[in-house]
């Protein structure tokens, strides 16, 4: 917040322009939180396709000149999206604001041994899913007004009305949330990667780690012995298969113990609509699946 009122601060004695920024995101998530922070001003571009694989995700010519012609590029940053950090240094002068680097970001590590499979995709020990905290979806809508400010001063008075309705939305939102799972604090629950240490915090959730210890691993069959004796533990009431990976190995490891399979949760918001409500829809989505399992 210190940031974002000296940056307040720093365009009110600077030139006006009339021109709204181009701004491009990654995920859907934060797509949705510049939009709502862009208002009526002008809308985003999502680079991130629908059904797409976050890690791993190929630009295309077009994606790549909407890059270079943008004035702010807003994403997580190179431990969610390595492809774009590419894109970036092919010659980009857009400004960058990069979410999870951020000091005012509150940003967890993953488990030690995150990553340890083949396959597995290197983060340097920091989960890049800070997201699903609503804490710091609250934290970046004021630095994205603030970066828009600094690009548009003209319009900073609405961006800062803006920040302010969204954290509003964000609030409640939260409240709505803890509400649905505070009754559900202590039971178990395992998903297939390990993509949920936020959401599980914030709210505190008895999340029992991930299938695969990577984001895009498959666990070895010493693995699958573990997982399956920790199943039958009693511990774990509810595993999750993730949208865009085959439940199969899911139902091979719960086969033979008592845990139910829940829905399908998406992380990134992959399969929705690009839409300013999707930081909302894509939480509220999240919370109502884990519910669902775990109350039974």
């Amino acid at each position: 917040m210190r940031q974002f009122l000296c940056v307040l601060f720093a365009f009110a004695g600077q030139p006006a322009t009339a021109e709204v920024p181009k701004v491009v995101t990654d995920i859907p998530p934060v797509y949705a939180l510049v939009a709502q922070v862009m208002g009526d001003l002008g809308q985003p571009i999502l680079l991130l396709e629908k059904g797409a694989d976050e890690h791993d995700f190929q630009l295309r010519p077009s994606q790549m000149q909407v890059i270079a012609d943008a004035g702010l590029v807003v994403w997580i940053g190179p431990e969610l999206t390595p492809w774009l950090t590419r894109a970036l240094d092919a010659g980009s002068e857009a400004r960058q604001l990069a979410l999870l680097s951020d000091p005012e970001t509150r940003v967890l590590s993953y488990p030690k041994e995150h990553g340890h499979e083949e396959g597995a995709h290197d983060h340097d020990g920091i989960d890049p899913h800070a997201w699903l905290n609503p804490e710091n979806a609250s934290i970046w809508t004021d630095l994205i007004a603030a970066e828009l400010a600094l690009l548009d001063p003209e319009n900073a008075s609405i961006y800062v009305r803006n920040a302010g309705a969204t954290k509003d939305k964000i609030a409640q939102l939260d409240a709505e949330l803890g509400q649905i799972l505070a009754p559900l604090k202590s039971a178990g629950f395992v998903t297939y990667h390990q993509a949920y240490g936020y959401f599980a915090a914030h709210y505190g959730l008895a999340y029992l780690g991930a299938v695969a210890s990577g984001d895009a691993a498959t666990p070895g069959a010493e693995r699958l012995v573990e997982l399956q004796a920790e199943l039958r533990a009693g511990e774990v009431i509810c595993a999750f298969p993730e949208a865009q990976h085959d439940p199969g190995l899911l139902e091979q490891i719960l086969d033979s113990t008592t845990v139910r399979m829940g829905g399908a949760i998406d992380p990134v918001g992959s399969s929705l609509e690009p839409t300013p409500q999707a930081y909302e829809t894509l939480l509220r989505q999240l919370a109502t699946t884990v519910s669902d399992c775990l109350k039974g």
